[in-house]
């Protein structure tokens, strides 16, 4: 699933290749359509695809940012703002094209379900493989609560003390640490594949409790964090699995991970373990992480 630096680099991508354009017109896939009609909530979320349809004809895209793994639109209409979410799931992608053959990979051209056609011509698609990702229409980011839920971003002064004040909470002070820094109420942004580098730097097993780390160690670890997130962002993110941008292009930070995916640890040599924690494979060292 794409993690903050791989939800950054969609953004970075897709901000020059709609901001200031215009909604046209709307094509909504028949597999939508069909989840819809059988009260499903694929793709589209809270909204039938006639009412997104009607809502988004006319829809002016301001701007596009990121909030952890989320991307916003943030669109006017007739002097009304309104917020579109989109999630990417486990294989979401959007591209900017000038027709869908210019989906350059089958397997993405083969599984579009939304397309905005711009006024000015040619289309912004979302394309997602495996159905997990979301598209939510509101006016504002409160009139969904759990948005307002998440953590700070990680790059943000109040980030540490919110990041430090949570994991000696009740709620979090027993759970592994790998499953405390992967859940967004915590830091936002860290999924598996950071998690797993920022630990492996810092020596930490995954399935260490929480309180038995001291809150000086919780402070470098979640510096570590940060200072990976901000590597994988100036390398365009990993490209494991569905993972593309915009442009179909791939990210380079899959070539930097040291423990994620790998059988043999780098730094001593030792075959790697994996261990199921939080639902996710975790990857680890025994003798490097302790």
């Amino acid at each position: 699933m794409p993690e903050l630096p791989e939800v950054e680099g969609v953004v970075r991508s897709l901000g020059p290749a709609a901001i200031g354009r215009t909604v046209r017109d709307v094509a909504i896939s028949d597999t939508i359509i069909k989840s819809k009609s059988e009260a499903k909530e694929a793709i589209l979320k809270n909204i039938s695809p006639e009412e997104f349809t009607d809502r988004m004809r006319g829809m002016r895209i301001l701007n596009v940012t990121r909030r952890s793994k989320y991307i916003y639109f943030h669109l006017e209409k007739e002097g009304v703002p309104a917020l579109l979410v989109s999630h990417l799931g486990m294989s979401g992608a959007w591209f900017a094209v000038a027709d869908l053959e210019d989906v350059t990979e089958d397997k993405f051209r083969r599984h579009v379900h939304v397309v905005l056609e711009m006024e000015d011509g040619g289309l912004l698609v979302f394309a997602d493989i495996r159905r997990f990702g979301e598209l939510r229409l509101i006016g504002r980011e409160a009139d969904h609560p759990p948005l307002l839920a998440m953590a700070p971003e990680p790059f943000d002064e109040e980030a540490e003390g919110h990041f430090l004040e949570l994991s000696a909470s009740r709620k979090y002070r027993d759970k592994p640490i790998k499953e405390t820094i992967m859940d967004g109420h915590v830091i936002s942004g860290c999924g598996n594949i950071y998690a797993t580098e920022a630990l492996f730097r810092m020596g930490i097993h995954p399935a260490r409790r929480t309180s038995r780390i001291s809150m000086e160690r919780r402070s470098e670890l979640f510096r570590a964090i940060v200072e990976i997130l901000a590597e994988a962002v100036e390398a365009g993110g990993s490209s494991i699995s569905d993972y593309r941008n915009i442009n179909g292009e791939a990210g380079a930070m899959q070539d930097r991970l040291q423990m994620y995916g790998k059988k043999k640890c780098p730094a001593c040599g030792s075959p790697t373990k994996r261990r199921t924690i939080g639902g996710r494979t975790s990857v680890y060292c025994p003798k490097c992480q302790h």
